[in-house]
């Protein structure tokens, strides 16, 4: 396979049921249970243990279905001052190695380690010492995968869950995408999936067929994309100083609201919380979205756009409030959110440089 973009080793780290894991390390009566981090009596699963999962737990479900599934579940409050700890730990195992470390969220993060600070050829020995060190120091595993692009490495790191890991070599790479269920493809949601089984496309041999003036037209933009990762060909870099681009807070309430007065009261205390954030890393904006969710989870989100940033914890609470005004419903309400964007992060954005190195061979990988 010819390659048309600089070849990297890139490494896809990714912790196993990081959530969950981390109660039933810290807590040895609920290991081996059928865990949920989050959920309760009114929320959502923030995490699932694996053995919650075989259920059909999963993140993101209302915990009413999730206990439905799973009679025998047990509900754990996050601790989210404890994951961040044992994150910022295992970020520490990444630096010892290279430092264009790009961090997606608290338990998974790409590194680049074409150039690497021990000089170990090995992308795939790398993978095992980094998932051995977590190991060791928190008690917790992490499965990886490990190929020459971002994409590739990504979907490389959950064919071997949990606790193991997969190296898709150069060589490999057209074979390997060409039997790749489309599902299994990153950036292809469910909604996509089921249109592309609709259109006879079940694996990327299939994807490949289409041209991309086909692509685009089924797909929009993403038809792009599409026809690019079932070649291999993903141009990102590894950005080891990610730009924040929003910056949000939001609550679930245990009763529905509907008075209006409570309304009030949270997007005050919803206003006071974001200027705080804000405050605290000198970050300012000029776009805000009011996010609401209603009882039967139907979801409504609406934002103003200023030229200047908003400075004050009042503008906040008083654009709040213009937002909820536009509301399409009077129905109770289970969740309110604020976010901030188009903020002042963009305009210093960094650049990283990337070291472009051919590799001599492929057996190194």
């Amino acid at each position: 396979m010819d390659f048309p973009f600089p070849i990297r080793k890139i490494i896809h780290v990714d912790m196993d049921a990081f959530y969950a894991s981390v109660e039933q390390h810290d807590n040895p009566a609920l290991r081996g249970k059928a865990i949920a981090v989050g959920g309760g009596h009114r929320g959502v699963v923030s995490a699932a243990s694996y053995e919650a999962r075989k259920f059909g737990v999963r993140s993101a479900m209302p915990s009413k279905t999730a206990k439905e599934k799973c009679p025998h579940l047990i509900f754990v409050p996050p601790r989210f001052a404890r994951y961040k700890e044992i994150s910022r730990k295992i970020r520490e195992i990444f630096y010892e190695y290279t430092d264009l470390v790009e961090p997606l969220s608290l338990d998974e993060a790409y590194l680049d380690v074409t150039e690497n600070k021990k000089d170990i050829e090995s992308a795939n020995q790398i993978a095992r010492e980094i998932r051995q060190k977590i190991f060791e120091q928190t008690g917790l595993t992490a499965s990886a995968g490990i190929s020459v692009n971002k994409f590739l490495a990504k979907v490389a790191s959950d064919i071997n869950k949990p606790n193991g890991q997969k190296t898709i070599h150069p060589d490999k790479i057209e074979g390997f995408l060409e039997e790749l269920p489309v599902e299994k493809f990153y950036g292809v949601g469910k909604v996509t999936a089921n249109k592309m089984f609709t259109l006879g496309i079940f694996k990327g041999k299939d994807l490949k067929k289409k041209s991309l003036e086909e692509l685009v037209k089924l797909f929009g933009k993403s038809g792009t994309y599409y026809y690019n990762v079932v070649r291999g060909i993903h141009t990102s870099e590894v950005k080891p100083h990610r730009i924040q681009k929003s910056v949000a807070v939001e609550r679930t309430f245990f009763e529905d609201l509907f008075d209006e007065q409570q309304i009030d009261e949270k997007l005050s205390s919803l206003s006071a919380e974001l200027h705080q954030r804000l405050q605290k890393n000198n970050i300012l904006g000029r776009s805000l979205t009011l996010k609401i969710k209603y009882k039967d989870f139907s979801l409504f989100t609406r934002s103003i756009t200023k030229e200047e940033y908003f400075s004050s914890e009042e503008e906040y609470f008083k654009t709040a409030k213009k937002l909820w005004e536009l509301r399409p419903f009077d129905k109770p309400v289970r969740l309110l959110g604020l976010s901030l964007s188009h903020l002042n992060t963009e305009e210093k954005k960094q650049i990283s440089v990337q070291l472009k190195i051919p590799f001599k061979e492929f057996e190194n990988y």
